[in-house]
């Protein structure tokens, strides 16, 4: 059934290599959250652990328990919100490799949903450093929309950001709300992060909830921060300072239904991605 409102929250962290440490820490701002009235938590890609990349591997966990995924149902339950860890290293069919995984965890501390990152980001950017995240990590292949609290939510992670026809794809499934977990470089966040954000929800008229990582990292790693929420017009409604903390705000669904009925780009399409590739010129 629909609702009318979600309140929400994108949490921001300086994850470090310390797994029990980095949870604490999530434990907090979860708890924070939930005690301003939120019922949907989005915690950063590389909330549990934000260590080497070939490190992944040693703390990667099944679905099936672990201490990650322990942890992310006794917060969520705590604090009785939906809550999700927008990325973390879960084992799979490759024991080198394992997958880069958003959880859904309910307020009773049940599992709903998992998404695994499909893009990867493997890149040369010079000064701003250079990343292999292939090399230690398998991608996923499936597109994530599923229903939390009234609201369709589509779910992504990081890199997934420079790929609009993936929001297309939940578009097409009924998304309402983008989910984009990361840890963005600050070489790349300075000049990228807000642009790409507004775009994707201007493109998919959705909510999108953005929960960054900010600061310094092991192995020299520098995060952009931001966390923000924007509104279907592109309009950013908040957004966390420096360091560790909360963006939080309430999506209205009358916001979301005005700016699809006023301007109704998403009924004028004409054209499938097959069918721009197979017109010739």
């Amino acid at each position: 059934m629909a609702k009318a409102e979600l309140s929400v929250a994108c949490v921001q962290l300086s994850s470090q290599a310390d797994v029990a440490q980095n949870l604490e820490h999530c434990r907090e701002l979860v708890r924070r959250a939930a005690s301003r009235g939120a019922e949907l938590v989005l915690l950063p890609e590389n909330f549990a652990f934000f260590g080497p990349e070939s490190a992944k591997r040693t703390v990667a966990e099944p679905l099936t328990g672990g201490p990650i995924v322990s942890a992310l149902s006794d917060i969520a339950r705590e604090s009785s919100v939906f809550l999700v860890g927008g990325g973390f290293p879960e084992r799979s069919d490759d024991p080198e490799r394992p997958h880069n995984t958003a959880l859904l965890v309910g307020p009773d501390g049940a599992q709903l949903a998992a998404y695994r990152k499909i893009h990867l980001f493997d890149v040369e950017l010079g000064a701003g450093g250079s990343y292999a995240e292939s090399l230690a990590t398998t991608a996923g292949a499936s597109v994530l929309v599923v229903d939390v609290a009234g609201f369709k939510v589509g779910f992504s992670i990081c890199y997934d950001l420079r790929f609009p026809e993936l929001y297309r794809a939940m578009t097409e499934q009924g998304a309402e709300v983008l989910l984009v977990p990361a840890a963005f470089t600050l070489h790349t966040g300075k000049d990228h992060w807000h642009v790409l954000l507004r775009a994707r929800a201007i493109e998919a008229q959705a909510f999108v909830l953005a929960a960054a990582q900010h600061g310094s990292h092991p192995v020299g790693r520098q995060t952009y921060g931001h966390s923000l929420i924007v509104d279907p017009w592109g309009i950013v409604i908040a957004e966390a300072s420096d360091g560790p903390g909360l963006a939080q705000a309430t999506l209205e669904r009358t916001r979301l239904e005005e700016v699809r009925r006023s301007l109704p780009s998403l009924a004028h399409r004409r054209l499938t991605p097959r069918e721009v590739l197979s017109r010739k010129p």
